[in-house]
């Protein structure tokens, strides 16, 4: 299975310290350089940073697809529009990334999404998790991550929390 990875998706999931979960779900995972950069070199102090560094199995590759990237660039960062060329071109299996118009853009191609608070419902159906509400709360809490009232109270009550 071939999965590329935006940044957010990455350092939530070591915010709440399940970076695990990614090779457990899908073995490795591929980044663009704008997103290694991002996490890793920019970010470098930052939660997730050290952890993602240290991934052996996250690869970083180089899109080709330079005009694509460009014009990309009219509406998304680098990391996502470096992400979708990537998941294009290497015809992905799955694009994990968070960003509402990096979605719409993925989606725009075709290309299978799915976000964080996916991967952890996947996690716990797979049993990998026991509980997803912690997970939500630090994300809502500390890290940031806006999650709509009632998204939340949908995901807790589909998740039979």
């Amino acid at each position: 299975m071939i999965v590329i990875s935006d940044s957010s998706v990455l350092i939530n999931l070591a915010w709440i310290n399940q970076l695990d979960l990614l090779p457990r779900l899908y073995q490795g995972v591929i980044v663009p350089p704008a997103v290694w950069q991002e996490v890793v070199e920019k970010g470098a102090g930052k939660p997730g940073a050290h952890e993602i560094a240290a991934a052996i199995w996250l690869q970083v590759k180089e899109p080709e697809n330079r005009l694509l990237i460009h014009a990309l660039r009219q509406d998304l960062d680098a990391g996502e529009s470096e992400a979708i060329a990537l998941a294009l071109e290497e015809k992905a299996d799955l694009l994990l990334m968070d960003e509402r118009i990096g979605r719409a853009a993925a989606q725009h191609f075709n290309l299978p999404v799915i976000g964080l608070i996916g991967i952890l419902i996947i996690a716990k159906q797979k049993q990998m998790l026991p509980e997803i509400k912690p997970s939500l709360d630090i994300l809502r809490q500390v890290a940031g991550f806006y999650i709509a009232e009632p998204l939340y109270q949908r995901i807790l009550r589909d998740a039979s929390e």
